[in-house]
């Protein structure tokens, strides 16, 4: 049997009836935890949603045949994947089919935040008087810009190709050396956290959230940036300390940011919904009709595949 946590596109629902019962709860909001417990109690595998928290508790009312959780996102912080490995439960995620779509989101963030759209849709929206003006509103062009990356993996590497496009510079942080054919198609280079920081005119985060990057971008990182640059976060909201990223924002110590997932989401820091110099969005990353689809099938196919005690599709690794 199959439990599905959420709502998810038809074509992935059909794809697990093929095989066998599936069950699922078709709310778009977050299950009350009992109520997911519940459900997946019987289940040889669940799929689940990035708001679903699966740990040990839930791995025990699910029950000892359960043998894969299919989680609908490229992350998996929302799993405790060394409890899943004690339960014999493997997990797995839906990289590859996310990352053109979360690029082109972080493209529109980065472009609202330098040209103030949102700042001028509010405007125009008030009904408040404006007339063009040489200063009116002025934004920041990308051309010669240096746009410093947080992890240069799927979604990094995408972004980065967007931006060379609008003629802006690569340079980019992470633990490893990205793929040589990436480094040269993107003419990228390779700097030390702080360098990237005070180098960055755009920063763009794209790294995953771990007990290491909690807070990456705190108070003392953001101090390190250009007065002029501009943070974008579309991977996960805990990467950036909201309240100092506020402070910032209103003292002028860096010029924008961009928005797309939060550290307590769907919660947001108050004092950053009274800046006009910050875009919000809803956690939309991946949100086009074809990603989610594609996403939905692919945690399917996992699914699937665990049932049948066929391999894996795209396993997480067990820590």
């Amino acid at each position: 049997m199959f439990a599905v946590t959420n709502r998810i596109p038809e074509s992935a629902v059909e794809l697990l009836r093929g095989v066998g019962e599936v069950r699922i709860d078709e709310r778009e909001t977050p299950l009350p935890r009992e109520d997911l417990l519940r459900l997946v109690a019987g289940a040889e595998a669940v799929v689940t949603l990035l708001q679903d928290r699966v740990d040990a508790e839930l791995l025990e009312a699910a029950g000892p045949q359960l043998r894969c959780v299919a989680n609908v996102a490229v992350g998996y912080d929302n799993v405790d994947v060394a409890a899943a490995a004690r339960h014999g439960v493997a997990v797995t995620n839906t990289p590859g089919v996310l990352d053109d779509a979360t690029a082109d989101l972080t493209m529109a963030l980065i472009l609202a935040a330098t040209r103030r759209l949102a700042e001028g849709d509010r405007l125009v929206r008030s009904g408040a008087a404006w007339s063009w003006g040489m200063s009116f509103m002025l934004g920041s062009s990308l051309r010669c810009k240096v746009l410093g990356i947080i992890g240069l993996g799927g979604i990094g590497s995408r972004v980065a190709e967007r931006a060379r496009a609008f003629g802006m510079e690569i340079a980019y942080h992470s633990r490893s050396t990205a793929p040589a054919e990436v480094v040269a198609a993107l003419a990228a280079e390779r700097l030390p956290l702080e360098q990237l920081l005070e180098g960055a005119d755009v920063l763009s985060l794209h790294c995953p959230l771990t007990p290491e990057t909690h807070h990456l971008i705190n108070a003392a990182a953001l101090a390190r940036m250009d007065p002029g640059a501009v943070l974008v976060n579309a991977a996960r909201g805990p990467i950036v300390d909201e309240q100092a990223l506020a402070e910032a924002l209103a003292a002028g110590r860096i010029a924008a940011a961009g928005l797309d997932v939060y550290e307590r989401e769907p919660r947001v820091e108050p004092s950053l919904l009274e800046l006009d110099n910050v875009v919000l969005t809803p956690h939309l990353g991946s949100a086009t009709v074809e990603t989610r689809t594609a996403m939905a099938e692919l945690a399917a196919r996992n699914a699937i595949a665990a049932v049948r005690g066929e391999e894996l599709l795209t396993p997480v690794p067990v820590p």
